[in-house]
């Protein structure tokens, strides 16, 4: 396995979110979000200042918001993800991109875990998704270079105005440079809702995380707030509201491949 790939980068760009029925709305927001190396997590912390593992810094990571929610080992919780929704685990880095904690906030509605094989090419991906009632599922899939479409069944409760049913088909490209992700919510043969994330990576220096803390100075928690205001717009416009499911899906759940691109 190589370590050519910096253990910590920046991902700028934005997410939109659009909903066909029964009636359309969108919206669409800018994101910061780091992309880094599991097993690097000491390096990430030296790469900068501005950053820190599990200490007081301008933009933090803590093992403890993802994995087994303690301080311990995430590559060991990835594999196990992995093993339990019956994938094989490759052999090179894992690297996670999500949102970093800033001023005491985090909240990532949705992390990608991304398995690379030794030549640093997408091998497999493990979704986290994340709802605002505390709650959280990961979607499984294998991945065949940097393009790949899949598909899996919903089993989580994401937005209390869409219930559990129908299905994801997502669209994945992740290289070096960027990440474009689209989820798309297919139910009785017909898109209900489109949600895409598209980034650009940049280096994680002092002077590019001082941008995103002035330009972006509410980038984790406006996330919070943005899903709020749209959720309050929704009903507002007479939105059926579905009850939280008592009980969600444990076990990941595994995305099929549809379609692949080297």
């Amino acid at each position: 396995m190589t370590n050519a790939s910096p253990p910590l980068r920046l991902h700028l760009g934005h997410t939109t979110h659009r909903r066909f029925t029964p009636f359309t709305s969108s919206f669409r927001y800018r994101v910061a979000m780091i992309d880094l190396d599991i097993d690097r997590l000491e390096a990430c912390a030296q790469q900068t200042r501005l950053f820190g593992v599990e200490r007081s810094a301008l933009f933090t990571f803590d093992r403890k918001d993802h994995g087994a929610l303690e301080r311990t080992s995430l590559r060991r919780w990835a594999e196990a993800e992995l093993e339990a929704a019956n994938l094989e685990v490759p052999r090179g880095m894992l690297r996670l991109i999500t949102f970093p904690r800033h001023i005491f906030y985090k909240f990532a509605p949705i992390s990608l875990w991304l398995f690379l094989d030794t030549d640093e090419r997408p091998a497999a991906i493990l979704y986290e998704v994340r709802n605002t009632f505390g709650e959280r599922h990961t979607y499984a899939a294998a991945l065949d270079g940097q393009w790949s479409r899949h598909e899996a069944p919903k089993r989580f409760h994401v937005s209390p105005f869409f219930d559990v049913s129908g299905q994801y088909q997502f669209s994945l490209q992740y290289n070096s440079d960027a990440l474009q992700l689209g989820v798309t919510t297919i139910k009785d043969g017909k898109p209900v809702h489109m949600a895409s994330l598209s980034t650009v990576s940049q280096s994680a220096t002092d002077a590019n995380l001082l941008s995103v803390a002035f330009k972006l100075p509410l980038s984790t928690i406006g996330v919070t707030l943005g899903i709020h205001w749209e959720a309050l717009k929704l009903w507002a416009k007479g939105a059926r509201y579905h009850r939280r499911p008592s009980e969600d899906a444990k076990e990941p759940t595994l995305a099929v491949t549809t379609g692949r691109q080297s």
